[in-house]
């Protein structure tokens, strides 16, 4: 298993080069969107492959409603009567490769690993499985992506814009238009689970429909906090950003930093930029497509940031830790915020271990902007195949539409908590418990859950209470999301820069954030992006959601 050779040793190498790891070389120069490569991923001008069908699972009834703006339904308790979401084991037996990111740690080898045993017993198949750590998967995708030798079932997630990456699934990955589109997915009808929003925000190439979506909740990365401690500092609803500079200054002392951020965070970039009113990277009126990083609330966002890190409220090496490491920060104390996906309440909840109450803080004011909150994609990511025949096309969608069994299936059970006695007990109310072999072994180090997914649910076991304030956190949040309206749209400049223009953002704003280059040069690193692409890149936008409508 390729994952067994990521020791602690190789983990740190990559985050110590992981500060350039998405300035890497537009490498796919075989599948180049230049009128030289053939490939034209534009939805513009194509006949679309129609979305395929929605067919909802009619699951246990929540205790708290969900809500059509985009409130997840709760569950304070476990349903009782769980049902085969599957009628027949997958698999035929054969081995298929998959590959993930990971933010978890290596996982034992499959041979001394009962969930990762029993999944397969499940699927009827032999998985090896590749976790790539998220500090190393630019890297480790763009040598994959360049070369001919991949596994059967990819998972493009954890929000990197990779180079080439539309051109890469067009020309290697298996079109499943004509297995998914429309009526064709009730084929798979845990797949047909999937709400239409995710299929939309994972989007066509070309007209045709490549992959299947991860789906995951509203909200995208949240500053997650430290309640006791922030509370404790003067944190309040509706606070101001100078109310957030005082709390996070009482909130460093002794060993603790208030703010914790990692290389892919960028100092919480997203957090600070939603919260000064700018928008989520595009702008889209009338059809036209507006940069975000030229907007005044931007900059502003970015002069504040470099205020708080004068202030001494960022850990210091910041800048050189890798999402991994913050969460572990976090867990112990180090720092008392991080940013992180909503979607990983959960495991987060599981690594504080009840050291002290989580908590999403809602956006502080600042200016004349109106505080926003980042809309997540709808999606973690998308899942593709590798092109193979038709029967072996329809046993990998088999084994992806299994591992999106829904919230009340004993499928979904096993996939997410493992084997009861092995894995997990269960509490008073019925509510699976992960222990220690639980915990390790699960599908947080072995994350079959980035493969495919059931459509996402509040429920936290065991923990109603927590279940309770996090629902009433999205019921005040959701009038606050900003969505990116690029979100499900192709564009060929985007995919053939993107990633290097990604880049030279993220270090340009740790460099000014870090006091290394003043705020004054924002100017001209904008000027720089729009003149490599971003301006292409705003009427590629703008055709192709015109396409799109």
């Amino acid at each position: 298993m390729s994952s067994s050779s990521f020791s602690r040793r190789t983990l740190l190498r990559s985050i110590a080069a992981g500060g350039a790891a998405l300035a890497v070389p537009s490498v796919l120069t075989a599948c180049s969107s230049s009128p030289s490569g053939g490939h034209d991923v534009s939805n513009a001008g194509k006949k679309l492959t129609p979305w395929p069908a929605h067919l909802p699972f009619q699951g246990p009834t929540p205790d708290l409603p969900g809500s059509a703006n985009g409130v997840q339904a709760g569950f304070t308790s476990y349903p009782k009567d769980l049902v085969q979401a599957v009628a027949a084991k997958p698999g035929d037996g054969s081995t298929i490769k998959v590959l993930t990111i990971t933010y978890g740690t290596p996982p034992k080898a499959a041979a001394q690993n009962t969930f990762w045993t029993a999944v397969n017993e499940a699927l009827g198949v032999k998985i090896e499985y590749t976790v790539v750590p998220d500090s190393d998967y630019p890297n480790k995708m763009a040598t994959l992506m360049a070369g001919d030798d991949l596994p059967d079932i990819i998972n493009i997630g954890g929000g990197y814009v990779l180079p080439r990456e539309a051109e890469f699934v067009q020309s290697k990955c298996a079109d499943l238009s004509e297995f998914l589109s429309g009526d064709a997915v009730k084929q798979y009808p845990n797949l047909a689970n999937i709400p239409t929003y995710a299929w939309q925000d994972m989007g066509r190439i070309g007209g045709r429909i490549f992959g299947v979506p991860v789906e995951r909740s509203k909200p995208g990365n949240q500053l997650w906090v430290d309640k006791t401690l922030f509370d404790g500092a003067g944190m309040k609803e509706g606070w101001s950003a100078d109310d957030f500079l005082a709390v996070t200054k009482a909130a460093t002392k002794g060993r603790t930093y208030a703010l914790g951020a990692s290389q892919q965070g960028v100092f919480g970039l997203n957090v600070h930029v939603t919260a000064h009113g700018a928008p989520y990277e595009w702008k889209v009126e009338g059809g036209k497509f507006t940069d975000a990083y030229a907007t005044p609330e931007f900059r502003a966002a970015i002069e504040y940031m470099a205020k708080l890190w004068a202030a001494g409220v960022y850990q210091p090496n910041a800048s050189a830790t890798s999402q991994v490491d913050l969460k572990t920060q976090f867990y112990n104390g180090t720092v008392g915020s991080m940013t992180d996906g909503f979607g990983a309440l959960i495991s987060n909840i599981q690594g504080i271990k009840g050291k002290f109450e989580l908590d999403a803080a809602l956006p502080y004011s600042a200016g004349s902007g109106k505080p926003a909150i980042q809309q997540a994609r709808n999606i973690f990511g998308y899942t593709v195949l590798k092109k193979a025949s038709n029967d072996r096309i329809k046993l990998m969608l088999r084994v992806l539409d299994h591992l999106a069994s829904p919230f009340g299936s004993k499928e979904y059970e096993l996939l997410h908590f493992g084997i009861e006695g092995t894995h997990f007990t269960r509490g008073a109310d019925g509510s699976p418990k992960l222990n220690e072999l639980g915990l390790l072994e699960g599908n947080t180090n072995l994350p079959f859950k980035y493969l495919c997914d059931a459509p996402q649910v509040l429920f936290i076991p065991g923990q109603p209470g927590a279940v309770k304030i996090n629902h009433a956190w999205q019921v005040k949040a959701m009038p606050l999301m900003v969505r990116n309206p690029r979100f499900g749209l192709q564009s060929a400049t985007l995919s053939r820069v993107g990633a290097n223009i990604d880049q030279y953002l993220k270090d340009s704003v740790m460099s000014i954030v870090a006091g290394r280059k003043p705020v004054s040069e924002w100017d001209s690193v904008v000027k720089k992006m729009r003149n490599d692409g971003r301006d292409k890149m705003a009427d590629e936008l703008a055709r192709d959601y015109a396409a799109n409508i």
